[in-house]
């Protein structure tokens, strides 16, 4: 039984990188530039929520955003690590806040990605900026972050409720284990 288990966890894990990866691959080609640029509306982000069902989801999400990433021409290519590390960390967060409700909705848990990606993508971004000129400045890294931060908590706060609601039900309970 206990081997049944560990093979849900790694299929569900999986499933969910693939799908993160589909998703954002699907959507940079309909919609270009809408995952790779400072405010970018990942559709793939909402998968986020799923942390809050199962831990899989973490390394999930990580392996996921990894993926995505490497072929991004657009992305910075630090971002093929840092970007990953936002995830985790922001996954994290989200599985060990799931059980905090605001009418019924792991909220908190869901401005995590917000917070974890404006933070860390954005200093990445206005490190990158600096460039030649060697000067960190708070205000670009508040605009950068905040960007970043306000793409983010758009889909985790509409597709992903509205994916965390849709699956948060028992006939799901069992395929989650």
């Amino acid at each position: 039984m206990k081997n049944n288990k560990k093979v849900l966890w790694i299929t569900q894990g999986a499933i969910i990188a693939a799908l993160y990866v589909a998703l954002t691959y699907g959507q940079e080609m309909l919609l270009p530039g809408t995952t790779s640029m400072a405010v970018q509306f990942r559709a793939s982000e909402a998968l986020n929520l799923l942390c809050c069902l199962t831990p899989a989801a973490i390394p999930g999400l990580t392996v996921g955003c990894f993926l995505s990433n490497l072929t991004n021409v657009q992305a910075l290519p630090v971002d093929m690590i840092v970007g990953p590390i936002a995830t985790l960390l922001a996954g994290i967060a989200m599985y060990l806040l799931r059980n905090i409700r605001l009418w019924k909705l792991p909220l908190l848990a869901a401005l995590m990605p917000a917070i974890f990606n404006g933070i860390i993508i954005g200093a990445e971004i206005e490190y990158f900026f600096i460039g030649a000129k060697g000067e960190f400045h708070f205000l670009g890294f508040l605009t950068q972050g905040g960007l970043v931060a306000l793409g983010e908590l758009v889909v985790c706060m509409t597709l992903g409720l509205l994916l965390y609601k849709a699956l948060d039900r028992p006939q799901f309970k069992k395929w989650i284990g």
